[in-house]
């Protein structure tokens, strides 16, 4: 009896021995939410952005907005490689973001290409050059018969993560406004090709694709055109799996709209990430995810108390954060 407690005692320390030794990676998204100068761009609808604006956008509202931004992503953990973000109007408004005080000892770099949004939004990244080495990047435009129609392109970074090749792809796909669903499922196929072809130049490779993606878990674009599978166990080769389609069943979301969450802020890894054995992560893998939800970043009181405390509601500023819930996940190796 004494041999068995102290045998489990030994195995308890060793497993907590190689936590301690492992190292950790963390790889997230954040919709940083209407992330505008005060500069009018005559090329894109970005009139509510101007300080004679609706939303009376002036350089003071913009230097909060960015201080708000560079604080969330400063309550990350450190450990964050890379964070994918939609909804920036430029280059330039993420490098404010970067070179923020808080965010000094993160040393962020920027990714990031302007796309034909008609509102002039697109997606980014972040990297902390220390954790993560692009070595190429590149973007996507959706294919669609939808006359005139006109969104964010899809961004492929590949890089070097733990001196392991990782491809990351950032997604902002269409919105639900107006109905278009026709527009997402053409956005996911898109995403599904390049995954593929991912594939098809490595069958190895390693890929995460992140983003809003306007569609819970159980929609049709993830479901059927990504073919995100629900658990680690059920995917193959050349698959998906969806961390967050047990978050969505749990009730966890990373925005509410009509007294409902929803869960549009998606982190998903191919089969090349997921561990082949239990607790055996030699290699750059899968750990775990979740939805980073903090206080701070939560409305705490009214009607929407809980939800994310957003940057305008109703039209009225709030100095909030985002409309969204930033999506984390852990990597592991060794």
């Amino acid at each position: 009896m004494k041999k068995n407690i102290f045998l489990a005692v030994i195995a308890i320390f060793t497993m907590w021995c190689l936590q301690l030794s492992a190292q950790k990676y963390v790889v997230g998204f954040y919709n940083l939410e209407n992330l505008f100068d005060t500069i009018d761009n005559p090329l894109t609808i970005d009139e509510e952005y101007l300080p004679d604006g609706k939303l009376q956008w002036n350089t003071m509202r913009y230097n909060a907005k960015v201080g708000n931004m560079a604080y969330a992503i400063s309550q990350m953990p450190q450990e964050l490689a890379v964070l994918g973000v939609a909804e920036v109007e430029n280059k330039a408004v993420m490098e404010d973001v970067a070179k923020q005080p808080c965010l000094e000892s993160r040393n962020l770099k920027v990714i990031h290409f302007d796309s034909p949004d008609r509102r002039g939004v697109d997606v980014g990244l972040f990297y902390n050059e220390a954790l993560f080495t692009p070595l190429r990047s590149e973007v996507h435009r959706i294919k669609t018969e939808i006359p005139d129609f006109y969104t964010r392109d899809q961004l492929v970074v590949t890089g070097m993560m733990a001196d392991e090749e990782i491809s990351i792809v950032v997604v902002h796909w269409p919105s639900r406004r107006g109905g278009k669903n026709t527009a997402r499922l053409d956005a996911a196929q898109t995403t599904r090709g390049i995954i593929d072809s991912l594939h098809r130049a490595n069958p190895y490779a390693k890929v995460i694709v992140m983003g809003d993606l306007n569609d819970d878990p159980i929609d049709e674009s993830l479901t059927k055109v990504i073919g995100a599978k629900s658990t680690m166990e059920k995917t193959r080769p050349g698959e998906m799996f969806n961390p967050c389609y047990g978050l969505y069943k749990k009730g966890i979301g990373s925005l509410g709209y009509n007294d409902q969450w929803n869960l549009f802020d998606q982190i998903l890894v191919n089969y090349n990430l997921l561990p082949k054995e239990k607790n055996v992560y030699d290699g750059l893998t899968y750990y775990t995810s979740k939805i980073f939800n903090r206080d701070f970043l939560q409305a705490q009181n009214g009607q929407y108390k809980g939800y994310p405390l957003r940057t305008h509601t109703s039209g009225v500023w709030t100095n909030g954060y985002s409309d969204h819930f930033p999506s984390l996940i852990w990597l592991r190796k060794g």
